[in-house]
């Protein structure tokens, strides 16, 4: 849909009585069902429709009117529960699943009065860059349909990037937000692991993922973070800050009339050269050009090393092969999901089900996670990997005593075809070299667009330390006025 309304001129107009929230939810799904790019996995047009009757209805109330997100359209990642409404995670082994639940973020969101439209396509498990391996076929880049959108919150990015959502939910393991929000030139954000609650994700790596917000700004971006924050005593890993500045983060740097030399004035930038190194030529000269934009309206930036990043993609899949090949054990379609006309004896039923209901790249991951944690291997593999974990976390503690923010490519190349790198599973694992320190590291990260080459976007990666969540969205914010200004 064409001139899409951001999420605060939605709640603006909506509390204003300037927008119809149902005219703007009809016209999305009038979008989503003329689409080509197979954003939606499982749309849930009646009862949104029925709510943004409720809100048209109500707006004028004074707890209506108290509501961030009144009236937004969003779009949630089909990884995440939904009280009914099915969700499978792009697999057919969880075709049928209708959660009894929301997640603890779903919850937050609908007591701020967003919309939600429906459950998005994604990479089977959260487990690919492309969004090829969803049972539910390939969702397609907005801005040229023979290529990918980017993994495996593809169907998020597709969805804000063509105007058919105003916010969305994507999770990051390893890249899963930011590499889609890059190849779709939309803003993606990972938060510092234990931020945002977890309670309701469906678990693919424990330790590494993290729910998000995506959305066409930054401001939108991080007013949605701010929802998604809100406290949870059901997620032990979430950690309990004292203070409530961490969870209000627009109010720093909202005011549009600042002047951008004063969000970049003293900021010190790291540029680790293992970042930068082995990117396309055109990718290297968009992010150049953008720090080179920063020094220019008053930042410093230093070009840095950081010696463990080599190891982070072999420590990364490591770890989250072997924490899949754990979850994934649950999936047995005896309690929900995939079940056969026929039930055999336990050993027989159970691989007949996990065989046909999981794709090749799941299967693929849980075999070499079992591998590696296997008697004799599991020190080997999975324990070496741990410590590497911990001495690239060391390394940007390190980092960041000395910068404010370190500022890289999001992903090496532009969106590839579609089809180009599926059956090299190495050659998508690769893609992923930029991304999964930071998962690593626990770490908040966010990607903007940054210049484009073949018509298609770029996207810049700005990241923080722990909880500084504020300093890069800041940083963002910047740059995003200065870039729309070109």
């Amino acid at each position: 849909m064409k001139n899409m309304p951001t999420a605060i001129e939605v709640v603006e107009g909506i509390k204003t009585g300037t927008i119809s929230c149902e005219e703007l939810v009809s016209k999305i799904y009038e979008q989503i069902e003329q689409s080509e790019l197979n954003c939606f996995i499982t749309l849930n047009k009646e009862g949104a429709l029925e709510q943004a009757i409720e809100v048209d209805k109500n707006r004028a109330e004074g707890e209506y009117k108290r509501k961030k997100l009144l009236g937004v359209p969003i779009a949630i990642k089909d990884s995440i529960s939904t009280k009914g409404i099915q969700t499978t995670c792009a697999s057919k082994i969880l075709t049928g699943y209708v959660p009894p639940y929301d997640a603890t973020v779903v919850e937050a969101l609908k007591r701020e009065g967003a919309i939600i439209l429906g459950k998005t396509n994604m990479d089977e498990f959260c487990m690919g860059t492309s969004t090829e391996t969803s049972y539910y076929g390939a969702t397609k880049n907005p801005y040229d349909l023979s290529r990918v959108p980017g993994g495996s919150s593809g169907g998020s990015a597709a969805a804000i990037s063509a105007g058919e959502a105003v916010l969305a939910l994507g999770s990051d393991t390893g890249g899963s937000i930011r590499c889609p929000a890059s190849f779709c030139g939309i803003t993606g954000l990972k938060s510092t692991y234990g931020l945002v609650s977890r309670h309701g994700l469906i678990a693919y790596a424990n330790s590494l993922e993290q729910i998000g917000p995506m959305a066409s700004n930054v401001t939108d971006t991080a007013l949605l973070l701010e929802v998604l924050s809100a406290k949870d005593e059901h997620d032990c890993t979430q950690v309990k800050l004292n203070n409530n500045a961490s969870t209000n983060y627009c109010c720093s740097w909202l005011n549009e009339a600042e002047n951008v030399s004063d969000i970049f004035k003293g900021m010190k930038i790291g540029v680790p050269k293992e970042f930068i190194e082995g990117v396309s030529p055109e990718v290297g000269k968009a992010v150049w050009d953008a720090i080179h934009k920063f020094e220019e309206f008053g930042a410093t930036y230093e070009e840095i090393s950081m010696q463990s990043m080599k190891y982070a993609l072999t420590s990364y899949y490591l770890i989250a092969m072997s924490e899949a090949s754990s979850n994934l054990a649950r999936f047995d379609g005896l309690r929900y999901g995939l079940r056969p006309d026929k039930d055999e004896d336990w050993h027989t039923t159970f691989s007949r089900i996990r065989g046909g209901g999981f794709g090749e790249e799941v299967k693929r991951r849980i075999i070499l996670g079992t591998y590696a944690l296997s008697a004799g291997y599991y020190g080997k593999y999975y324990l070496k990997a741990l410590k590497v974990r911990t001495l690239i976390k060391d390394e940007f503690d390190d980092v960041f005593k000395k910068h404010d923010i370190l500022a890289m490519p999001t992903m090496p190349f532009v969106a590839f075809k579609l089809g180009e790198r599926i059956k090299d599973p190495l050659s998508l694992y690769l893609a992923d070299v930029n991304t999964v320190p930071i998962n690593l590291a626990g770490v908040p990260s966010i990607s903007i667009p940054c210049g484009f080459s073949q018509g298609l976007p770029i996207g810049l990666q700005l990241v923080g330390k722990h909880f500084d969540e504020d300093k890069i969205l800041r940083a963002a914010f910047g740059f995003e006025r200065i870039f729309l200004k070109k």
